[in-house]
């Protein structure tokens, strides 16, 4: 007997990847997800410097061992190897599952919600924590922090593995690794100083509440209206 394959691709369509089934409430996905987007960038404008201090003292731990880690999983999950990665994944989802549909679906749902927070930063222009305050500096960032492009990636990328993987024997391992992934990088960006704790606060709420929404624009609206994308 051999396993099961990991996205089961012999199966109909219709019960495969989790990620393309249809939003049981699609308008309030996507009401949230507006909703988010407007109050997160609001309360950008008001936060100032008002987490310095733990700023400060989880830039305390950036020694030694986990210093080069924090920092090593910042340079991992920059935008360039960011985007790698997911294509990547994106040609495996390909390869496993023999359709276009789930790759697209999961690579397009992370893009679509992790773009637009980069937008939100230049608009924000929240600056990051100041280097001479701290006691171990990372090199000086040329953009602004609000939120965090890195925090809300991995974010995006988990919630759409989870989706991707929510009817195989996989899925309570995504979830759990998925979750263990974002406190990593949440602690990462914040022992190296990089962002404030709440720039990386404000990255995971945006990821978990646009995200579902882009998932209904995306995959359960407009995908459909693309030839090459229509389900059977």
């Amino acid at each position: 007997m051999t396993d099961a394959p990991l996205l089961r691709p012999r199966r109909p369509e219709s019960d495969g990847a989790g990620i393309l089934e249809p939003s049981p409430y699609p308008l309030v996905s996507v009401a949230i997800a507006v909703i988010a987007v407007v109050v997160i960038t609001l309360v950008g404008f008001a936060l100032g410097t008002v987490d310095l201090g733990l700023s400060k003292a989880l830039n305390a731990l950036h020694t030694g061992p986990i210093g080069a880690f924090t920092t090593a999983v910042y340079h991992v999950i920059s935008p360039g190897p960011a985007i790698g990665i997911t294509v990547v994944v994106v040609a495996v989802i390909w390869w496993r599952t023999r359709s276009l549909r789930p790759a697209l679906a999961f690579g397009g749902t992370i893009a679509i919600t992790w773009v637009p927070s980069a937008v939100v930063k230049e608009i924000v222009h929240r600056a990051r924590p100041d280097v001479a305050a701290l006691p171990h500096p990372f090199p000086v960032q040329p953009d602004p922090g609000y939120p965090s492009g890195h925090t809300v990636y991995i974010t995006a990328f988990v919630v759409a593995m989870i989706w991707l993987l929510r009817e195989t024997r996989w899925h309570r391992l995504a979830l759990t690794l998925g979750i263990v992934a974002i406190v990593v990088v949440f602690f990462s960006v914040s022992i190296d100083a990089v962002h404030y704790p709440t720039d990386a606060v404000a990255s995971i709420l945006w990821a978990l509440a646009v995200a579902p929404g882009v998932r209904v624009v995306w995959v359960d609206w407009l995908m459909p209206r693309i030839p090459f994308l229509r389900g059977r």
